[in-house]
């Protein structure tokens, strides 16, 4: 039976069909008046979320029942852990829940270490970002390609900063290199769902990204589409190894990204 398994290998196709129809979970409720539950003090989670994730852990065990999962709301879900899903049912759910249309689904799938399938959907424009390793990234079926920005003056960053960050000191340090940044730039966005953020790297809209302290599901699939796209990604120390804990992120053109990194370990 594992055998079986072991050479049944996911479609992107397949991917984008769950993507999408959790988005039309996410979509439908979108205006109800939702059941709000906290994971920390500003850390919350809706019904829609664990609807989604149901929907999508559900079609993971339904196809590759061997497989391991990490999901944000179920967390590690063992199986073979070759074969292992990185799922976020929706990304962005603080802006969700006040009815702020940026938000998104995103599954990656990893094989051996290696992240092989990313997809990341916004059911409010109905954009879908996707990518396979080797093969390109696209956007509603059109390939899409970085920007070639070299100059940080002439270039538009995004940022997530963590929800809650007790350590004072960390927090007037992470203010101080955002308004830095900010000031050097075309300016320095915080829309508020990491894995969008990182596909607007890929399609060009926007030229970097950093965050720390984030989880595997929020960037696995966007990290792929982004590079992919034609970024350059690393952690913080300009490690191409970016996929492991602590989880930390710099995803940019890649004229920009030397410049980037120096900046964040300044």
């Amino acid at each position: 039976k594992l055998m079986e398994n072991d050479n049944m290998e996911p479609t992107l196709k397949q991917v984008v069909s769950w993507a999408k129809a959790a988005g039309k979970i996410a979509l439908d409720g979108f205006n109800d008046s939702h059941t709000i539950g906290y994971k920390g003090a500003t850390d919350l989670v809706t019904e829609v979320d664990h609807a989604c994730e149901k929907l999508l852990m559900d079609a993971v065990h339904s196809s590759f029942p061997e497989h391991a999962m990490m999901t944000e709301e179920t967390g590690i879900v063992s199986g073979n852990a070759d074969h292992c899903w990185h799922i976020d049912p929706l990304d962005g759910t603080i802006n969700y829940s006040h009815r702020i249309p940026f938000y998104a689904i995103s599954i990656a799938y990893q094989y051996h270490g290696q992240l092989q399938l990313g997809v990341v959907y916004d059911p409010s424009r109905d954009e879908c970002f996707s990518a396979e390793r080797g093969k390109g990234a696209w956007m509603n079926d059109q390939p899409i390609r970085v920007s070639d920005a070299t100059e940080i003056a002439k270039s538009l960053l995004v940022t997530g900063l963590p929800h809650t960050e007790k350590d004072e000191q960390k927090l007037a340090k992470r203010m101080m290199l955002f308004g830095h940044l900010t000031n050097i730039s075309q300016g320095v966005r915080r829309l508020g769902s990491a894995a969008l953020d990182i596909c607007y790297v890929a399609s060009g809209r926007i030229d970097g990204y950093w965050e720390e302290k984030i989880n595997s599901w929020d960037i696995a699939a966007g990290s792929l589409i982004c590079q992919e796209a034609g970024a350059t990604i690393t952690d913080f120390h300009g490690d191409p190894d970016y996929f492991r804990p602590p989880y930390g992120l710099v995803a940019s053109a890649p004229g920009i990204h030397e410049f980037l990194v120096k900046q964040l370990n300044q």
